[in-house]
C-alpha cells in the first residue's frame, strides 16, 4: 500500500522572516503582531504576500494591497520578503526529509511530498511518524508545519489542508466518504472559483456531488476535464512523487515572462512552443513520453506543477498539446504567472496504441507527417512549419 505525505510549511513566509529576525537579535516575533510581508510599494509591488494571525483577524488578506491593508489596520508592521533565505531554507528542509526517505518531491518552495511507501517497514506506526517528523522542525528550524497523509498525492495533500496549523491529518482511501465527501466542492484541489460556480449551477455543492456525479452529462459543460475532477472527487490519483534521483529520464522546458500574466491566448501559445520543441527532441532520441507536466511560478514566487499519465506513448507535438491542455485549468487556476514550462517524463522506446472512449486513436501517418515537417524545420533553420493551430492563434492575436 502507498503511503505518502505531504508536508506544509504554515505561513511559510512570515514564518521564515520572523525566524531570520529572530536570529539576526530583532526582539519580537513578528508571528506575534499584526504584522504582513509585503513587495516594494514605491515599484508598484505593495501587495500583501503573507500576513500574520493577528492581522488576518483583522480582516487583512492575502494578494491586497497595502494601502488596503493599513486601513484596516493602523499598528499594522509590514517586512519586505527575504527570497534568498526562503531558498535557503527549503533547501535545508529539503535534506532534512531525504533523511526519512530517497523519495521526496518539491511540490513549491514551502511544500513536499513524501513516498515512505518502501521504507514503511522502518517504522511501526506512521502516524508517530509524521507528530515526530513535525516536533522536530518545530525544534530543529523553529516554525511549524501541517502533515498530511494519504495513499496518493491528492489525499496527502487534501489531508493536511484540513485544518491548520501545527497539525497532521489523514486521509486514508477508506476515509473518503465520511472526511472528504461533505467537504464543500470549492475545497476540492484544483478547483478554481468559476468552476465551482458552473458546479454550482449543476446542484453539484459538495465534493460527494461531484464524485457521484454522470460524468457523461458533466463532459458537456467540461470537456476533458471532467475525468479528473470527478476523480479527484472520488479520491483517485495516480500520479507519482518524483524525486531527483528518480530512474526516469525526462525532458523539460521552461520560460520567464515578461510580465506577470494569465491570459490564457499568451500562455497556451507559450505551451504550444514548448511542446513542439519537445516534441522535436523526443523524435530525434527516438523517444515516447507516459507522462506529461504542467509546471508554473507564480508572481508570488509559489512553484506549482500538475501531471498526466497518458493512456498511450507519445512524442507527436499535436498529441502532447492536446493533454497539455487538460491539465491547463487545473494548474494555472486564477494565478497569475510568472515562469511556465512543460516536462515529458517516464520516456520509453516503444509505443502501445490502446484505445480509448474519449480519446481519438493513433495513426501512424500521423507520425510520418511530423518526420517530413522535422526534416524540413531543420534543413531550414528549425520550426519554421508549425501545426495549423499555432498559426491561427497568432492570426486571432493580430486581429
Amino acid at each position: 500500500m502507498n503511503i505518502i505525505f505531504h508536508i506544509d510549511v504554515n505561513n511559510a513566509f512570515l514564518s521564515w522572516t520572523a525566524v531570520s529576525m529572530l536570529k539576526e537579535g530583532y526582539k519580537e516575533d513578528i508571528r506575534n503582531i499584526p504584522s504582513v510581508i509585503a513587495g516594494d510599494e514605491a515599484k508598484r509591488h505593495g501587495i500583501v504576500l503573507a500576513k500574520s494571525e493577528v492581522a488576518k483577524k483583522y480582516g487583512i488578506k492575502t494578494a491586497e494591497t497595502l494601502h488596503s491593508a493599513r486601513l484596516k489596520c493602523k499598528k499594522l508592521e509590514v517586512f519586505p520578503p527575504r527570497f534568498s533565505y526562503y531558498k535557503e531554507i527549503s533547501d535545508k528542509l529539503y535534506k532534512y526529509y531525504l533523511t526519512y526517505t530517497p523519495d521526496v518531491e518539491r511540490f513549491s518552495i514551502d511544500e513536499c511530498f513524501l513516498d515512505l511507501s518502501n521504507t514503511s517497514f522502518l517504522y511501526d506506526d506512521i502516524l508517530e511518524l509524521a507528530y515526530k517528523i513535525k516536533n522536530e522542525i518545530k525544534e530543529k528550524f523553529g516554525f511549524t508545519v501541517n502533515i498530511g497523509i494519504g495513499n496518493n498525492k491528492l489525499c496527502a495533500k487534501m489531508a493536511g489542508d484540513f485544518s491548520k496549523p501545527d497539525k497532521v491529518h489523514t486521509l486514508f482511501q477508506n476515509e473518503i466518504k465520511t472526511k472528504l465527501w461533505p467537504l464543500p466542492i470549492e475545497d476540492l484541489l484544483f478547483i478554481g472559483k468559476s468552476s465551482s460556480k458552473e458546479l454550482r449551477k449543476l446542484n453539484i455543492k459538495t465534493i460527494g456531488d461531484l464524485a457521484n456525479y454522470d460524468e457523461v452529462l458533466l463532459r458537456k459543460y467540461f470537456k476533458n476535464r471532467s475525468t479528473f475532477m470527478i476523480e479527484y472527487a472520488r479520491g483517485i490519483d495516480d500520479s507519482k512523487v518524483i524525486s531527483k534521483s528518480g530512474k526516469n529520464k525526462s525532458i523539460s522546458l521552461s520560460e520567464t515572462l515578461e510580465f506577470d500574466t494569465n491570459d490564457r491566448e499568451i500562455l497556451e501559445k507559450k505551451l504550444m512552443i514548448m511542446c513542439e520543441k519537445i516534441g522535436v527532441s523526443l523524435r530525434r532520441e527516438k523517444l515516447y513520453a507516459k507522462t506529461i507536466a504542467i509546471t508554473v511560478k507564480t508572481n508570488y514566487f509559489k512553484d506549482y506543477s500538475h501531471q498526466k499519465k497518458l493512456l498511450n506513448e507519445t512524442n507527436n507535438t499535436m498529441e502532447l498539446y492536446k493533454n497539455v491542455l487538460d491539465i491547463y485549468d487545473i494548474t494555472i487556476g486564477n494565478n497569475l504567472i510568472r515562469n511556465i514550462g512543460v516536462r515529458v517524463s517516464d520516456l520509453t522506446k516503444y509505443r502501445n496504441n490502446q484505445i480509448s472512449l474519449f480519446e481519438e486513436e493513433h495513426h501512424e501517418s500521423d507520425d510520418k507527417i511530423q518526420s517530413i515537417l522535422d526534416d524540413i524545420n531543420v534543413k531550414y533553420n528549425d520550426l519554421k512549419i508549425m501545426p495549423a493551430i499555432f498559426y491561427s492563434k497568432k492570426n486571432k492575436d493580430k486581429e
